[in-house]
């Protein structure tokens, strides 16, 4: 089974040694156990959830090496996409994943244990809410997420925990072209700017892929990010 997962991260340079091969194992058969109590994910075949949960959260590799990095907040994490897998390959960073709901954050403490992942914590609440306290607003070189939210709200939940000199890297489709327009304004209010937009087809599949660095040059206005439910409702 695991051949795939070790013939697709190949496609974009990652190794898998016995630890690593033997850790995604069991990410995979724990994600399935508690999938049958809880939604964590619709994915269940093994092919596709290695291609379109493993393989998609580490192809961030094609926008930037992590091996320069040291701490990284994964926000809207779900089931651990992507900040479980970068932090099964890439063992010295030091990773928070931030989720709005506790069943899923005792899964992630489940799957942390099991895994013996160190120097990772899992943070139970709402993005707007923590970005507001002293130790985690920029706090990070690198901010991630999968989540399905339009940019400019994606933004205000996520450039607020960067540093100045820091990245927030965006996971989202090949069709972006209108909603990168449209976050233009709300990237500039926040501190940041739009550097570069990557586009790249999942290796074994037709599913087209594109990663948005944002980069952070100045400190976010202390105002944002607004309260909990605005950025949704209201994106800036």
């Amino acid at each position: 089974m695991d051949d795939l997962l070790e013939e697709r991260l190949k496609d974009i340079s990652i190794q898998l040694d016995d630890n690593k091969r033997n850790q995604f194992m069991d990410f995979y058969k724990l994600l399935i156990e508690w999938n049958q109590y809880m939604n964590l994910t619709a994915i269940t075949e093994y092919e596709e959830l290695v291609e379109k949960h493993f393989v998609d959260s580490l192809s961030i590799v094609k926008a930037i090496n992590l091996c320069e990095k040291e701490n990284i907040i994964d926000i809207g994490t779900g089931a651990g996409f992507p900040g479980i897998p970068i932090k099964i390959i890439y063992p010295h960073l030091k990773v928070t994943l931030l989720d709005s709901l506790n069943k899923r954050v005792k899964f992630l403490n489940t799957i942390i244990e099991k895994l013996e992942l160190k120097n990772i914590n899992v943070i139970h609440g709402r993005a707007e809410d923590y970005a507001k306290q002293k130790e985690y607003r920029e706090k990070y070189e690198l901010c991630v997420s999968r989540a399905v939210a339009n940019l400019s709200t994606l933004s205000e939940y996520c450039i607020p925990y960067i540093s100045v000199g820091g990245m927030f890297i965006s996971y989202k489709s090949d069709e972006i072209d209108e909603e990168l327009l449209k976050s233009k304004n709300a990237v500039k209010i926040l501190g940041a700017k739009i550097s570069d937009v990557i586009r790249f087809q999942l290796p074994g599949t037709d599913i087209r892929r594109s990663f948005i660095k944002i980069e952070k040059i100045k400190n976010t206005p202390k105002i944002y990010p607004r309260r909990a439910g605005i950025p949704g409702k209201e994106p800036l």
